[in-house]
């Protein structure tokens, strides 16, 4: 996903636009003149966000004709051994430090989300996606597939046995480099409630040029992105732990993405 083109913008001259930006931002969070701490659409050190998000009202149109065309899951069709990425391939296990990511799944007031589809896909350890648009030439790994999934439990606990992502490539700008991150989604009643999110790890040197994790203007809830490393959780001689929460709604809510967010 690493590209050589001389048009492309220095990181530097991406990292002082992301300042601009938020300078701005907080000027007018001081001046009353914003509010919201919602992901910046046009965020122009993120190059192509103007060309990928919406801009024309959305349509309204009826929930049930849509799923009726929608994918469906059932509770019985979530396995046991699909929240264990690494356990998934006869030819052995995945290179990369083995971690177990938990946490819940809570509404605004602190109450568990019971009994939802909790998705995961993510890098394998050296930065690369199975996936045919992904030119990073890191190796594949053939014990890793990167995709999982489990129904939280009635404490809205969700729980995944994986191996920490390695950072990748991408050409929003010269020796751009997302910091590591697993995607996340959570259903609630119907495919049309689908949210998307990122979970990212603590002190990660990345985070400040990251034009994706910095088009959220507010530093609070960026944090609210980051998992908590948790020596409790972690297994001896064995696997890491950390833990993360996601709230989806009110105003400690997990920041998911809109349309069009995405990388």
């Amino acid at each position: 996903m690493s590209t050589t083109g001389e048009s492309l913008s220095t990181q530097d001259e991406v990292t002082a636009e992301i300042g601009a930006v938020q300078q701005r931002y907080r000027d007018d969070v001081a001046a009353g003149r914003q509010h919201t701490v919602d992901t910046l659409l046009d965020f122009p050190p993120y190059r192509s966000s103007e060309l990928r998000h919406p801009t024309k009202d959305p349509h309204l149109v009826d929930p049930e004709t849509i799923e009726l065309v929608s994918p469906a899951f059932g509770h019985w069709e979530v396995a046991p051994i699909e929240a264990d990425l690494t356990n998934r391939h006869v030819g052995g296990e995945p290179q990369g430090q083995r971690m177990v990511v938990t946490g819940r799944v809570l509404d605004g007031n602190g109450r568990p989300v019971r009994h939802q589809l909790v998705e995961l896909w993510q890098a394998n350890a050296g930065g690369r996606y199975i996936h045919q648009r992904d030119r990073h030439p890191a190796p594949l790994d053939p014990n890793f597939t990167g995709a999982g999934r489990v129904i939280t439990d009635d404490e809205g606990r969700y729980r995944f046995t994986t191996i920490k992502p390695g950072a990748y490539p991408w050409r929003n700008h010269l020796n751009a480099w997302r910091p590591a991150h697993i995607h996340f989604s959570i259903f609630g009643n119907a495919f049309t409630q689908r949210l998307v999110t990122q979970m990212y790890f603590p002190d990660d040197p990345l985070f400040a040029l990251d034009p994706i994790y910095q088009s959220i203007p507010d530093q609070k809830a960026r944090d609210r992105l980051i998992a908590t490393y948790d020596h409790e959780l972690t297994t001896p001689e064995w696997a890491l732990g950390f833990r993360w929460d996601i709230v989806v709604d009110g105003p400690q809510a997990t920041w998911f993405e809109q349309d069009g967010d995405q990388a």
